[in-house]
């Protein structure tokens, strides 16, 4: 997550949607009146002790609103990007997994046994898009959702909203695997879409 008093924007950074790519474009635009949370490269924490003590940096719409309020939210700009649910889980599984050698023997299987382990299931990598974007009556509390799919494009028309100049997002903390496509069998896709139907709806992925 980015909080940018200074250009009056948040950032919402939804797991395996380029975030690292975005915050480091970003980045060079933050004062001293602006915080950032990732551990990822590094560590930086919110100064507000109730997001630092979420020790990780995918904040959500909902988490941050208790703390800050939604009326303060409103005065931002808010946007986040998101991804094909069937193609993020593929790169969360292999980025959890990258160390795992029975991954890369059969990721298939390896992604069916991991969604009947609760510890996987509840991991905020593994979180719904929409749950983490989301306020407390199910809408949408962003102004602006990009896709991971045209990710540059949406980040330049991010920019133009903010009057930031546009540059090219580098490649940050990506996973190598095969596409979705290749690796889910029918049983797999039907568990994830019974898991992320509401990013389907939501955010308008064929599935």
């Amino acid at each position: 997550m980015i909080y940018a008093e200074s250009q009056k924007f948040i950032f919402f950074a939804v797991p395996k949607t380029g975030t690292h790519s975005v915050r480091e474009a970003l980045r060079p635009h933050l004062s001293s009146a602006d915080w950032e949370q990732q551990l990822r490269y590094g560590e930086q924490l919110s100064p507000l002790p109730e997001i630092a003590a979420i020790n990780h940096g995918h904040v959500s719409y909902r988490q941050l609103s208790s703390v800050v309020g939604s009326e303060t939210l409103s005065r931002f700009f808010r946007f986040a990007f998101t991804r094909h649910p069937y193609d993020r889980f593929v790169s969360v599984c292999a980025f959890l997994a990258r160390t795992d050698p029975s991954y890369k023997h059969n990721p298939t299987e390896w992604m069916k046994s991991a969604l009947k382990r609760p510890q996987f299931c509840n991991r905020v990598l593994v979180a719904s898009q929409h749950a983490l974007l989301s306020d407390d009556n199910g809408a949408l509390g962003l102004d602006f959702v990009g896709r991971y799919e045209s990710l540059q494009v949406d980040f330049d028309a991010i920019c133009d909203r903010l009057k930031l100049p546009q540059v090219p997002l580098a490649h940050r903390n990506s996973s190598e695997h095969d596409s979705y496509q290749q690796i889910l069998d029918n049983e797999l896709r039907e568990a994830l879409w019974e898991r992320y139907e509401q990013d389907f709806l939501s955010f308008n992925y064929p599935p």
